[in-house]
Order: C-alpha cells, then structure tokens, then sequence
C-alpha cells in the first residue's frame, strides 16, 4: 500500500511539473502580437516626425515672418496630434492582442478548401445583384451602390468574386473599390483585399487603404462567419499600417428597419480598426441577404438598404 502511494505521490508531482513547465513555456514564449504593435507604433511615429520637417520646410518657403510663424504653429500642432494618434493606435492594437493571444496572425489558406459558390447565410454574394444604399452625413447625402460582378481574381491560389462599391456624395463620386471575397466550405467568407480609389473634384487624390492578400505582409481576414457567435473576434483584413479592421459579433437574431423592409434573426457586429480607434460602427446582416444597416456609434449616422436589383 506505501509503495502504491508513493507512485500516486510521485505521479501528482510529475503532473504538477508538467503544468509548471507549460506555464513557464508560455511565459517565456516570445508575444508576437505586442511586438509587432511596438514596430508600428516606433513607425508611426517616424511618420509623424517626417510629416512635421516636410512641413517645416514648406513653411521656411513663405514670403512673409507671420506667414511663416503661423505655419510653423500649425505645423507643431499637427505634430502633437499625430503623437497622440499614435498612441491611441497603440492602446488599441495591445487590446486586441489581449483578446487574441500572442502568435501571430498567419492563417492557413488552402485553396482545396475553398468552393466557388459564396452562400454564406448573412452574406451571399450572387453575381449580378446590386445592393444600394443610403445615408445622411455631415458632406450631404451619400448613395452607395455594391454590385457583385461576374469577374474573379486569383489571390493566393484562391478563386475571388470581385465586388464593385462606389459611394457618391451629392452626386459626387468619392470612392470607387473593387473588394475580393471567396467562401471557404466551413461557410467563412474570406475577404482577400480591395483596390480603393479616392476621388476629389474628378480626380483620383488617393489609393489609402488599398491592399491584397500575399503582397508586402499582407493576409486574408474573415468578413463573415459560416456559423458566427456572440464573442467571436476576428480580423476582417490584415495590412499592418493599412488595413486592420476587425469585426466582433455582440448580437444574433436582433431586428431592424430601413427603407427595403423590416428584418428579424440579424446578426449583430461591432466593426472597427486599430487604425481608426474613434471610429467604431455596428453592422447588422439579414438572413438571405447579407448587409442591412451600418450605424456609426458616435454620430448615430446610419447607411440603410434601399433596394436589391438583380440582372
């Protein structure tokens, strides 16, 4: 009977060891997710340091001391506001890696494990329908149009439904975006990048934002879950400095109404971005038909579904 208690004794230590060790490991384990935030915030700051010498040295070239004085003035306030976004970048970035754990985000993509038909229940994107939206903002009224095209990319290896979205505000266009998705056979709808230009006046004054999977670091995120849960967090897009958006389901089978009718057994997102920490919007997708309603949480400015239209 000792001898068969000592073993037990000796098993439990082992055991207790074991769970030490694992402990310790983990401890020890390098946090890629804090580090990679530590990187872009020194670069962010880098950035904010260039901007303010560029600055400097446009103000050096005006003709007159207030002039000058002035622009040096904004130029120092710039400075301090973009220090400040930096570190909010930061805060916000740590969180999510509190959330997400310490590895890095690298996820598996095998194109055998993708089908080519998107049917996701709260994001079907059949080719040749269009979404339109609208909305009321401080610049006027904004009309969104999302056409799902007929035209594929290869990203990855993985076969992309190209979908077209142009916003227009008071009938100027301001963005034009191509976005690719493709539907893995768990039913997760990958988003694999997008081309967004920015229009002022005619004129294409920007590419912010653009970005595709396996070029310069960047990687696929998940738009939608084939079987989303209340707590799910995940990155919608992956671009560091980019593109980082996320997406957290906080409600399933909510209700709400727009224009193109009233929709029950919606799932519920909290969407945001470490990019943008002010700028958090909550998005509610239907069943059968995918986006309803996008409501920005600050303002209460919301863009609703007008109309479906279909070839």
């Amino acid at each position: 009977m000792r001898e068969k208690n000592c073993i037990t004794l000796l098993a439990a230590v082992l055991m207790v060891g074991i769970i030490i060790s694992s402990a310790v490991a983990e401890q020890q384990k390098p946090n890629f997710c804090a580090n990679t935030s530590d990187d872009a915030f020194t670069s962010c700051r880098f950035g904010v340091h260039d901007d303010y010498y560029l600055a400097l040295g446009k103000c050096r070239n005006l003709p007159t001391v207030s002039g000058r004085k002035a622009c040096r003035e904004e130029a120092q306030e710039e400075k301090q506001s973009g220090f400040e976004e930096c570190r909010d970048q930061f805060a916000a970035r740590q969180e999510v890696c509190r959330t997400l754990g310490k590895d890095p985000y690298d996820p598996v993509i095998d194109p055998a494990n993708f089908v080519a038909t998107i049917d996701n229940q709260f994001f079907p994107l059949t080719p040749g329908t269009t979404f339109i939206y609208e909305g009321t903002t401080e610049e006027g009224l904004e009309h969104i149009e999302v056409n799902v095209t007929h035209d594929t990319k290869v990203i990855f290896g993985v076969t992309c439904t190209a979908v077209r979205d142009t916003v227009t505000v008071e009938g100027e266009l301001v963005e034009d975006t191509i976005d690719w998705y493709a539907q893995d056979t768990a039913g997760n709808v990958w988003y694999f990048g997008e081309n967004s230009l920015s229009y002022k006046d005619g004129l294409i004054v920007s590419l912010e934002g653009s970005w595709m999977a396996g070029v310069d670091g960047a990687k696929p995120g998940i738009i939608m879950k084939g079987n989303p849960q209340v707590g799910d967090l995940y990155r919608q897009e992956f671009a560091l400095g980019v593109a980082e958006d996320m997406g957290e389901v906080i409600g399933l089978n909510q209700s709400t109404t727009v224009p193109k009718g009233t929709y029950d057994n919606c799932v519920e997102t909290k969407d945001f971005s470490p990019l943008e920490p002010d700028a958090v919007e909550h998005k509610f997708y239907a069943q059968g038909v995918g986006t309803v309603q996008e409501v920005d949480v600050t303002t209460l400015e919301h863009v609703d579904l007008i109309t479906i239209t279909t070839e």
